[in-house]
Order: C-alpha cells, then sequence, then structure tokens
C-alpha cells in the first residue's frame, strides 16, 4: 500500500490516508487501497476501526481535482461509482468506524466522514461540500447522507452554497459527536473505539446492522430487522456468559466473540 496505512492496536484498528502533499486528498488509487485495507480486516481480530488522514492539517481535502478535471461523463460517472462503492463498504462495514477527523473534511473528505458511524473531530476541523463551485455535484454520497444527518434545509444551503463549517458549527449540527484539541484527537478516539470493543462483539455487530437496515424501511418492518437480530444473539457463548453472570452477581468473563 502506498497510500493507505492499517495497525491493529489490540482489538482496535486504525486506517490512516496518509498521502500528505495533496492533503490526503482522494484519487482511484487512494479508493483502491482503502477497499483493499477494508476487505482484509479480520473480524477475529478486530471489533472497532478508526479512519484517519496523517498530518496535522487534512482528515481528507476532498477528490482529486487533477484527475477528475479531464473526465467525461461516462468517466465522470465510473469514478462516483468507485467512491460510493467504497464508501459504502465502510458504511455496511460489519463493525464500528470511527473517523477521528484531523483538519479539513471537504468534498469527498466530509463524504467519507459521513459514512463512518461515528465522526469526531479536531478543533481545526473544517467541513464543506465545494462541488458547486466547479461546475459538478457531490459525487460520493454527499447529496444523500449529508441531508439524513443534518437535516435537510441545513443540507441544501451547504451543498448549495458551499459554505466552510468550523468544527464547533459541525458539533451544534449533529454532523460529529464530540470536538477535541487536534494534540488529543487520537487518544480520544482510542478510547472510544476500545470502550466499545470491551462489549459483545457479535451484539455490537447486530446493533449497527439492525440500525442500517432499519434506517432504509418503515418502522414496522424495521422493528421485525430488530427482532431476528435480537434473537439471533441468544445463540452466543458470549450471551449466555454475561447473562449468567448478571444473575449470579459477578464480574462476566471478557468477551470471546462466539
Amino acid at each position: 500500500m502506498q497510500f493507505v496505512k492499517y495497525e491493529q492496536r489490540g482489538f482496535v484498528g486504525i486506517v490512516t490516508i496518509d498521502r500528505q502533499k495533496a492533503l490526503n486528498a482522494l484519487n482511484s488509487e487512494v479508493l483502491g487501497e482503502l477497499e483493499q485495507t477494508f476487505d482484509s480486516i479480520s473480524l477475529e481480530e478486530t471489533r472497532c476501526v478508526i479512519l484517519t488522514g496523517a498530518g496535522e492539517k487534512s482528515f481528507v481535502a476532498g477528490a482529486d481535482i487533477g484527475e477528475m478535471s479531464g473526465l467525461s461523463k461516462a468517466e465522470g460517472e465510473a469514478f462516483g461509482k468507485k467512491g460510493n462503492d467504497v464508501f459504502r463498504k465502510i458504511e455496511a462495514f460489519p463493525i464500528p468506524v470511527i473517523a477521528a477527523i484531523n483538519g479539513f473534511a471537504l468534498g469527498g473528505g466530509c463524504e467519507l466522514a459521513m459514512s463512518c458511524d461515528i465522526r469526531i473531530a479536531s478543533e481545526n476541523a473544517v467541513f464543506a461540500q465545494p462541488e458547486v463551485s466547479l461546475g459538478i455535484t457531490a459525487g460520493f454520497g454527499g447529496t444523500q447522507r449529508l441531508a439524513r444527518i443534518i437535516g435537510l434545509g441545513k443540507a441544501k444551503e451547504l451543498l448549495y452554497t458551499t459554505n466552510k463549517m468550523k468544527a464547533d458549527a459541525a458539533l451544534a449540527l449533529g454532523l460529529v459527536n464530540a470536538v477535541y484539541p487536534l494534540e488529543s484527537l487520537m487518544d480520544e478516539a482510542a478510547k472510544l473505539a476500545e470502550k466499545i470493543a470491551r462489549n459483545a462483539p457479535i451484539a455490537v455487530r447486530a446493533t449497527k446492522k439492525a440500525i442500517n437496515d432499519g434506517m432504509q424501511v418503515g418502522i414496522d418492518e424495521a422493528i421485525v430487522i430488530e427482532e431476528k437480530l435480537f434473537g439471533s444473539c441468544f445463540e452466543s457463548e458470549d450471551q449466555r456468559n454475561a447473562m449468567a453472570a448478571f444473575v449470579e452477581k459477578r464480574k462476566p468473563d471478557p468477551f470471546v466473540n462466539r
């Protein structure tokens, strides 16, 4: 991998986009490496993933304009599909993904962050969808996920105007869950990931699937999805051990992902 690095720390995987000379901008090669990296993550060894950018300036400063500038209509559609396929893979990844947003999250960078389950940002983070100022639409899910996260009216305002938004404003809108000083961002991401990783992995995965699948359908169908996933947890060794410990008023054994 030239641009995407992976590190395993206990049950937490850390994915870092490292293309600092281009502020970690997304080109076809970076998107391909991101896909390969997520495909290679072991669900036996990993219970939560942190996704971040290298350096102190930028999470991801967007898709690579140099690559996009000469695309034809068909090539533009194909590039959009490539990005959407990768981001959808991250959104539907079986275990939680935390975006640690360390600086610029513009265009494709904001879209990448929105494909993650939880977003935390550094105080110097800046968010925007500047695509219409470049003669294009958001192409990696921005027109869809932004409205779902912050509401239709505000999403339309940001997409139509290309206004930049600082971390505190993103927090107020619910685009991010928390804001931290840059120097403590990764430590806070690790604390959050480790707290998630201490819980029953099968139950966490089922919870993510219940939320994601349920949000795509009506409430009546959604609660059936939840019921089935709830029931599936009763087949696990972790459920039996944890509930036995609760009934017996003792500390449960560590979860074993079975």
